[in-house]
């Protein structure tokens, strides 16, 4: 029976969808950001791993079962106008049988820390980048890691509440069910909300990869050639920002042992030397010179930062070391520091260039 104890009057998909195309249309007028969940054709509801993986989740739990299926049909029907995720919480818009659409509100928890810190220990060493992860082209063992019931990455009814304008009295109405389908659907354009809605950070599954790869490569490189990738351009192939660079233990022995024997330079400032281009040609040496007491020195940071930031083509690691003198993983080391400060930034692979442009 309806609300008021009779039997609403039926009404067709068909009418359904008319009417939940004319109130968007409306609601688009007025707020041009509107994000409505759309399903085109007869396709599933989801079709990514992360979509399917949200809607079995929520579907395996005693609480939902019998109650999220009442709605598929509204959100295959057009009926969530509008479906906003922001970290730990979802709101929508959902036309039922009024002419205003009903408010819905859905409260999500954080994933549990040491939770996610079991899920960062069991995925070290087993995901290369961020494009596998949102892809979900992962091992199927990570795979049921996430989905582990109450332990897993996806939320358990106890961690979820919602509300409802409409004046359904059920645990679960249609327009709540409709939002938490939607949300299914929406993952399959934007897996990365996933994490947002539970206030986690997906670098943090591929961090611990990444710096294993690292370490790997530069243990096998006995000498650095053009085919071994440069520490600070890892980030790059792997999508992720590296905290640090990755430099092996044995080079790190060298270098302090080095350190150790030479005695205190004084402050020097480099001169920049025009490159040469004539054929044959030794490349000029940086000329130093004593800085005088109470002068402000350039640090060599700065002085590689200014080069690229005046540079309108882009430069490249081997112009900054002719011009400056600073050898390769001094210049790349800087380079990732302004980089991660969002001084300069990739023109292309190897080429460097100011934010500003």
């Amino acid at each position: 029976m309806g609300y008021w104890g009779y039997y609403p009057p039926y009404v067709s998909v068909a009418e359904k969808r008319a009417k939940a195309a004319r109130k968007l249309k409306q609601l688009k007028k007025k707020n041009p950001d509107i994000k409505p969940v759309l399903i085109e054709g007869t396709r599933a509801i989801a079709r990514s791993w992360w979509g399917k993986s949200w809607n079995r989740n929520l579907e395996r739990y005693a609480d939902y079962s019998n109650r999220i299926g009442r709605g598929r049909s509204y959100v295959r029907h057009g009926a969530v106008l509008d479906l906003q995720i922001n970290r730990g919480k979802v709101e929508s818009l959902v036309q039922g049988s009024r002419s205003k659409p009903y408010s819905v509100n859905v409260k999500i928890k954080a994933v549990n820390k040491k939770i996610w810190q079991e899920i960062k220990a069991a995925c070290g060493g087993k995901l290369d980048s961020l494009q596998e992860l949102l892809a979900g082209k992962f091992p199927k063992a990570l795979g049921e890691i996430f989905m582990v019931q109450g332990k897993g990455l996806f939320p358990s009814p106890k961690e979820i509440e919602f509300s409802c304008s409409c004046p359904d009295w059920a645990y679960m109405c249609k327009h709540v069910a409709a939002t938490l389908y939607g949300i299914g659907t929406r993952l399959d354009e934007e897996p990365g909300l996933f994490f947002k809605l539970r206030k986690i950070k997906m670098k943090d599954l591929v961090a611990q990869a990444v710096e294993d790869k690292t370490r790997k490569l530069l243990k096998k490189a006995k000498k650095k050639t053009s085919r071994v990738i440069a520490d600070s351009d890892l980030a790059d192939v792997f999508g992720i920002d590296m905290e640090e660079a990755v430099v092996s233990k044995k080079k790190k022995t060298k270098a302090a042992k080095k350190t150790s024997k030479t005695k205190k330079p004084l402050i020097l400032v480099s001169k920049k030397s025009k490159p040469t281009s004539a054929v044959g040609k030794s490349r000029k040496k940086p000329v130093s010179k004593k800085v005088k007491p109470g002068k402000k020195v350039k640090s060599p940071f700065d002085t590689v930062v200014g080069i690229v930031r005046r540079s309108r083509k882009g430069v490249t690691v081997a112009i900054i070391r002719e011009k400056t003198g600073f050898d390769d993983k001094q210049i790349r080391t800087f380079i990732y520091k302004a980089k991660r400060q969002g001084k300069i930034k990739n023109l292309k692979r190897g080429v460097y260039l100011s934010s500003n442009i």
